[in-house]
């Protein structure tokens, strides 16, 4: 295996998530992926049992990192605190920021990426999708303002309105090199007005009908078993 791809700190956020956490998080710490990666997650206050969940993983998985945001100041974004946190503690080029612990069912996905992904680019958006993962990569931050300002507007309807995605610009993770995280980050607290949001809107589907994207699928790990046997 090629050992001079690109290394990763995955970033999750997560609130109140500790039966996601327990049954979704080991997937993210085996991968088999030998050019280097981590995982951090930003537990945001939970009041539920996901620090518990997290003490007890960390025993088992080395490349596990959990810190805690405290209640902020309701002035400020709290998803952009709580990805400064986890970037502070990372140590890796890449960074790749997710939203919760989405389930994932193979160990391949971090090699998958890495091949797919184009490194010349500052910023890419991934969309997960039934069979597989669509990446978007953005020559510049500033290039995919729009997509960023229009998902994190009103991120629960974004959640739950998963029906044409990647059309309107839903993605499920940002993978950035980690020199222009912070750019990327005060997007976080741009305001999206109402009169706007019609060219936004507008904007978000030109490109993605005239920026190429790649897709490939995941195998699940049960499939490659059944193959080997």
């Amino acid at each position: 295996m090629d050992k001079s791809g690109p290394s990763f700190s995955i970033l999750i956020t997560v609130y109140n998530q500790a039966n996601e956490l327990r049954d979704n998080l080991p997937a993210y710490l085996t991968q088999q992926y030998e050019q280097g990666y981590e995982v951090i997650v930003i537990d945001e206050s939970s009041s539920d049992e996901s620090p518990d969940v997290l003490k007890l993983l960390k025993k088992d998985y080395p490349r596990l990192y959990s810190t805690f945001l405290p209640k902020p100041n309701r002035q400020l974004s709290r998803r952009k605190l709580a990805y400064n946190i986890g970037l502070k503690a990372s140590h890796y080029e890449w960074v790749i920021l997710l939203r919760d612990c989405k389930e994932i069912t193979s160990s391949q996905m971090l090699q998958n990426i890495a091949d797919a992904m184009d490194v010349n680019a500052e910023l890419t958006l991934g969309y997960f999708g039934k069979k597989g993962i669509r990446l978007q990569a953005y020559s510049s931050c500033e290039e995919a303002r729009n997509h960023i300002l229009k998902a994190e507007r009103k991120l629960t309807e974004v959640q739950e309105r998963k029906h044409l995605g990647y059309k309107m610009g839903r993605y499920n993770f940002i993978i950035v090199h980690r020199d222009h995280v912070y750019e990327l980050l005060n997007y976080f607290e741009q305001k999206l007005s109402f009169f706007s949001l019609l060219g936004t809107r507008l904007s978000i589907v030109w490109k993605n009908m005239t920026i190429p994207s790649t897709s490939f699928s995941l195998t699940p790990d049960s499939d490659q078993e059944q193959e080997k046997s």
